[in-house]
């Protein structure tokens, strides 16, 4: 009996390293952008509570990502005023379109967004794809400006599970948004490059600040943009993640599929 709890202590004891110390670790990579390293992969709402996966970047000064996210077909967001939400208001209740429509803050490193962007999906702001940004290095890697955003799909209104406020309910799958930005972007020509950082990490059973259920596979894609507009002539380069990323990541496409049954 005490081999055999030694035994089931070790396999626990194993089962604990490799899985809570050795994966993440190894599946954790920062190489081409290294200053990244350190900083969360959510945010936060107002009352702290965590909020939507970090799971996009950019490279560029502000110029670049505003003539980029332009050209790709994602239109600034209003900010919120007693007008705006006046607005919004009407579009989700008569069904008429609102492209700069505003989207609730959330808060990185302390701060809310710098910028945010959406793409209209049918008529009204009731449904949308939209991503928030935050600059969080003056100079990365590549000597220019790195900054962080979380894009997801606004499935429908209604209220929050936390707190009961009227919200956006998002899509669970927030990867597709994210690959969408990545899509519109490169079919601009606005994408010298892109390759990936460690996010949040592999998750199932994420919630965001409105109690909204999420997966990822906890990847951020950063996407260099073209210098001052000038399109790129052919394909974004793929600079290439370790092999354990790789790997990774082709294992997380069966599950995706499998959940978006």
């Amino acid at each position: 009996m005490e081999r055999f709890l030694l035994a089931a202590l070790g396999v626990v004891i194993a089962y604990t390293i490799i899985a809570y110390l050795a994966l993440p670790a190894l599946w954790r990579h920062y190489e081409h952008q290294r200053g990244l390293a350190d900083l969360p992969m959510v945010t936060r709402t107002a009352q702290g509570i965590p909020g939507d996966p970090i799971n996009v970047g950019l490279i560029g000064d502000k110029r670049d990502v505003l003539c980029a996210m332009l050209a790709a077909g994602w239109y600034p967001a209003d900010p919120v005023t007693l007008r705006s939400s006046i607005e919004i208001a009407g579009s989700v209740l008569l069904d008429r379109p609102y492209r700069d429509a505003p989207v609730s803050p959330l808060f990185y490193l302390g701060r809310r967004e710098d910028l945010a962007f959406e793409k209209p999906d049918g008529n009204s702001a009731d449904r949308r794809h939209h991503v928030r940004f935050w600059k969080v290095l003056d100079q990365g890697q590549e000597g220019r400006p790195v900054w962080l955003g979380d894009a997801t799909f606004d499935r429908g209104v209604g209220v929050s599970h936390y707190t009961g406020a009227i919200t956006h309910h998002i899509a669970a799958d927030v990867d597709a948004d994210r690959n969408l930005l990545a899509a519109d972007l490169e079919a601009a020509r606005m994408v010298d490059a892109k390759y990936q950082v460690s996010g949040i990490g592999l998750t199932l059973t994420g919630r965001n600040g409105g109690g909204d259920p999420y997966y990822t596979d906890g990847e951020v894609w950063i996407l260099r943009l073209v210098v001052a507009c000038q399109k790129r002539t052919g394909p974004a380069d793929i600079i290439p993640s370790p092999p354990a990323t790789e790997i990774k990541d082709q294992i997380w496409q069966v599950i995706a599929k499998a959940l978006a049954k």
